[in-house]
């Protein structure tokens, strides 16, 4: 009797042992499909949700009413993640007017894909490595931009004046300062 009991038992055992194993299996096979799904989406810190920090310089820009156009070249251009890195970072942020004062047709052409790296090119102009209030530009003479070219900065009035763009407001973020200003940054051409 003994004999019995102990190999139902033991069928049990296995049994209970191989629907775990499959059980396993099956879990295997979602988590490959949810991490194939997830190397499709778009990765990095510009796509982390965290609504308790302190935004950054991209969720500013994102966030902001009048900053439309330069979210749109910032996502055509694929740098999200160049403006939500640890910094601190200066953002020079173009408002819609500003990108609608260019020749017409000019935002149309930069967004196009075979375009993608000259629009790089110009965002990361709008970009200086530091936390650089309106009172530190004014001691400056230039900037030395994320795209390895530099902005002159003026002071007119007792204000900073980037490139020919005036700054007509500024946020603090939680990777730098945003400064909003009233036209679109060109890099000298070589």
């Amino acid at each position: 009797m003994k004999t019995i009991k102990h190999i139902l038992i033991s069928a049990l055992c296995l049994l209970a042992f191989a629907a775990c194993k499959n059980e396993n299996k099956e879990a295997s096979t979602t988590s490959t499909v949810s991490d194939t799904e997830a190397t499709n989406a778009k990765t990095g810190q510009a796509f982390i949700q965290d609504d308790e920090a302190t935004p950054n310089c991209l969720q500013i820009a994102i966030g902001s009413p009048d900053h439309k156009t330069l979210v749109a070249a910032v996502q055509a251009a694929q740098v999200e993640n160049a403006l939500v890195n640890v910094g601190p970072l200066t953002v020079f942020a173009p408002t819609d007017a500003a990108f609608d004062a260019l020749p017409e047709g000019t935002v149309e052409n930069l967004v196009k894909p075979e375009n993608k790296a000259t629009l790089a090119d110009i965002l990361k102009y709008h970009v200086t490595p530091g936390n650089l209030n309106t009172s530190i530009l004014t001691k400056l003479p230039k900037l030395g931009q994320a795209n390895n070219k530099y902005v002159q900065v003026e002071v007119i009035d007792g204000k900073p004046v980037i490139g020919g763009a005036n700054i007509i407001a500024s946020v603090k973020a939680g990777n730098g300062i945003v400064h909003v200003i009233d036209k679109v940054l060109l890099p000298p051409s070589e």
